[in-house]
């Protein structure tokens, strides 16, 4: 074990490090005329994916070589190494189809879990400057920088999920993936106000109180999901299946795919 995985915030601090260079290399490409590639399960991807998630494969190798990093592209490619109980998870660019339309609603999502909980976690949001992080219960932040800034440029502000208020909910959901069981699911709540948000974003607006419950009914991985999920749990939130048992990482038995699942706030 080196010290560095033994320091939560030292390590967070190399995540957004990590994160901001591959922000930023993402911006050098949402700047231009980039191509489009379908990948097998017609899933879009650009060069920004894959020079975002190159970046951030040597900066965690050279960080923490002992971990193992189960990565998107990678693993698209079939490419999962096998691991135990501590591994990263990575989504170099979560949000591919707001990238393409050019919304800003993208991120870096970069996550450590240990014994199947993602324990810490950045996402970053280059195309509108708000980093947010969280390595354990009451250390979750936010931070506004500039893709190519430095880690440090700006004092993180502490967040902190909200209770909601009595009038109802305010809801997050998918900008590109609502569908009619979400619907469903929502009439069983009361809801005063709704909001759209692409990629993990939306676990984020979660932890910095602006939002409520976040409901999926809907297909993600894990690599989309740990980073939000680390720091909405730093945040005091929560993320469960439809059931209420906790949504859990490492499920090789169903290809590293998550169940239905709901983020909430403070008990939401």
């Amino acid at each position: 074990m080196t010290s560095l995985i033994s320091d939560r915030a030292a390590l967070t601090d190399e995540l957004r490090r990590i994160a901001l260079a591959a922000g930023a290399a993402i911006m050098d490409h949402y700047r231009t005329d980039f191509e489009v590639i379908r990948k097998d399960d017609n899933s879009p991807v650009t060069a920004a994916d894959r020079d975002a998630e190159a970046l951030i494969l040597s900066g965690l190798r050279q960080a923490v070589p002992e971990v193992p990093i189960v990565s998107e592209e990678a693993a698209s490619g079939g490419h999962v190494p096998e691991f135990g109980h501590r591994f990263f998870l990575v989504d170099p660019l979560d949000g591919t189809k707001e990238f393409i339309n050019k919304n800003g609603e993208f991120t870096v999502n970069i996550a450590l879990i240990e014994d199947r909980w993602p324990v810490a976690g950045v996402v970053y949001a280059p195309a509108k400057e708000r980093m947010f992080f969280g390595y354990g219960p009451g250390d979750a932040y936010e931070q506004t920088v500039a893709p190519g800034g430095a880690a440090d440029a700006a004092e993180p502000r502490r967040i902190a999920a909200r209770k909601p208020d009595a009038d109802g909910l305010v809801v997050i959901a998918s900008r590109t993936h609502r569908d009619t069981k979400t619907d469903e699911y929502l009439n069983l709540y009361k809801v005063k106000e709704f909001l759209a948000a692409g990629s993990s974003l939306k676990f984020c607006l979660i932890a910095a109180g602006e939002a409520d419950l976040y409901p999926r009914h809907g297909r993600t991985m894990e690599w989309d999901t740990a980073a939000g999920h680390a720091v909405l749990l730093s945040a005091g939130g929560s993320v469960t299946q439809l059931d209420g048992t906790p949504l859990l990482y490492g499920k090789t038995e169903r290809g590293l795919d998550n169940p239905y699942f709901v983020a909430r706030g403070a008990l939401a």
